[in-house]
């Protein structure tokens, strides 16, 4: 029996900046770069924010998103994927409208440039430990049922694997739930998400994983899931992971602001841990096997 194959993602900047974290890439130059050289080391899944050139900000825009994807997608074979914009952080103010949030992904996933969407199945709290004495306040990760609901309609429509984060344990359930809303959806990614800086959900702990593993297995059995976290490391818990058959992601968007150590560094690193923990990391091409993802063109 050959070893266990495990995917790898990395999620390459987030929506920081570099005010808070200074080693993201930023330019579509830099986001291919360090996406082509971590596909290279392992990883078969690269996720990245979409930053407009001229502030230097987050922008959820077609415009940005298609040539970067474009570029990654003919160097390597791996499976891109961007975000969503979100209404009370810095850079989108405003409400919006469930349209207004996924049009991106559906004129990217319209163009063949997209195999997964982000459909984030809850709402939640984010404000850091460090931050609660002094009542500075954090902010409302917000998805409203009717949004949830418009991104996995277009998941069914174009073919994409919905990519949920479990931020709390009623994620979990909600998503599940939807999913059977909507016949015919491909099975959603379960991605658990861990913090010990941020007050949401579970630390990155083996019982916390135990735990999900618990619920998943009542409302989505069978279902792939991973490890990441928001503001923690998961890298010590990958020996466990991969003992419970499951699947990881790594990068300077889910680490402590600050950090240091780059994208590329951390897959290499968790590359490592996966083989002394006696599996291999996946392509793409089995990614999208166990999905049931078309090849890619």
């Amino acid at each position: 029996m050959g070893k266990p194959a495990i995917w790898l993602e990395a999620a390459l900047n987030g929506p920081w900046s570099r005010e808070r974290q200074p080693e993201i890439p930023v330019t579509a130059d830099e986001i291919v770069e360090q996406a082509v050289a971590c596909a290279n080391e392992g990883a078969s899944i690269i996720h990245f924010h979409p930053y407009d050139p001229a502030t230097g900000r987050q922008r959820d825009a077609y415009e940005i998103y298609a040539p970067i994807i474009e570029r990654i997608r003919a160097q390597v074979d791996v499976i891109c994927y961007g975000t969503l914009p979100f209404a009370g952080d810095v850079d989108s103010l405003e409400p919006m409208t469930a349209a207004q949030r996924f049009s991106a992904v559906d004129r990217l996933a319209s163009s063949g440039l997209l195999e997964w969407s982000v459909v984030d199945p809850g709402s939640t709290n984010i404000s850091t430990f460090a931050d609660l004495p002094s009542g500075r306040e954090g902010f409302v990760y917000t998805n409203p049922d009717s949004h949830i609901r418009h991104g996995l309609g277009l998941c069914r429509q174009h073919g994409l694997v919905p990519s949920y984060a479990i931020y709390e344990p009623g994620f979990m359930r909600l998503g599940a739930a939807l999913k059977r809303c909507y016949p015919g959806v491909l099975q959603p990614v379960y991605r658990l998400m861990f913090s010990d800086t941020l007050s949401f959900g579970f630390p990155p702990k083996p019982w916390a994983i135990d735990a999900y593993l618990e619920l998943l297995a009542e409302a989505d059995p069978e279902a792939p899931w991973m490890v990441a976290g928001l503001g923690a490391q998961v890298a010590e818990l990958i020996d466990e992971i991969v003992y419970r058959g499951g699947h990881v992601r790594v990068g300077l968007e889910d680490v402590p602001m600050g950090h240091r150590i780059g994208n590329l560094a951390q897959v290499r690193d968790a590359r490592r841990r996966i083989e002394a923990a006696g599996a291999r990391t996946a392509t793409a091409a089995e990614v999208r096997e166990r999905l049931k993802l078309p090849k890619a063109a």
